[in-house]
Order: structure tokens, then C-alpha cells, then sequence
């Protein structure tokens, strides 16, 4: 069973971005810096990291947020997703701490899969 992570969204000015969910709702701040910040909302992890490009970028010009979800076998996980009409975005990455990899489902919305080490 995969485990909610976080919601990831990607912005042009992380600081700022972080400035206006901290301020505007009260949000926890845990990190904030140039490039990657989170915050909590009760037991659920917003976070936030600098845009690396535009391939996230919706119809209106803004980017779509990111569901990160935590698996315990990325490979099968993703298989099945496959099969269910997702589309693998890239390669799977092995990390250091664990395997990561992006897929999108059939909106065209962005899954993160993450099976750690």
C-alpha cells in the first residue's frame, strides 16, 4: 500500500511562495530555502521547490501541483499504474536514500513515487 508524502508544487520564487502559505494560512514552516522549502498543515507536508523548467506548466501558464506518495516496490507500483493508463515521465532515478520516479496519470497529472533504501 502506497503512503501519502506530500503535495509538491513547483514555483518560480520558493521563498516568496513559502512567505505567502505561511503567512496567508498559518501554515508551519520546517525549511525554507532558494530552492525547496516544507510546511505543515497538521499531519500533511506542502512542498515547495524552484521550477528546474516549464515542463510542469498547465494551460494558464501556472504548474500543476505533485502528489508524492511513498511505495514499498517502486517497479510493481508502477507496472500496475502503466496498466491502468499512466505514463511513465522519465526513468527511474536511484538516489542515495531510495528510488524516485514520475508518472502521469490520465489528466496528465504528476505522481511521484518514492521506495526508499
Amino acid at each position: 500500500m502506497a503512503s501519502f508524502r506530500w503535495i509538491l508544487q513547483l514555483h518560480r520564487d520558493v521563498p516568496k511562495a513559502a512567505k505567502f502559505y505561511a503567512q496567508g494560512l498559518d501554515l508551519s514552516v520546517n525549511v525554507v530555502t532558494l530552492r525547496w522549502a516544507e510546511l505543515q498543515s497538521g499531519p500533511l507536508k506542502l512542498a515547495l521547490m524552484q521550477s528546474p523548467s516549464d515542463h510542469m506548466v498547465n494551460e494558464k501558464g501556472g504548474y500543476s501541483s505533485l502528489l508524492s506518495f511513498t511505495v514499498t516496490d517502486i517497479n510493481t507500483t508502477i507496472s500496475k499504474l502503466m496498466e491502468l493508463g499512466a505514463e511513465l515521465d522519465g526513468s527511474i532515478k536511484y538516489e542515495v536514500h531510495g528510488k524516485v520516479a514520475s508518472v502521469r496519470c490520465l489528466d496528465g497529472h504528476v505522481l511521484g513515487l518514492y521506495e526508499p533504501s
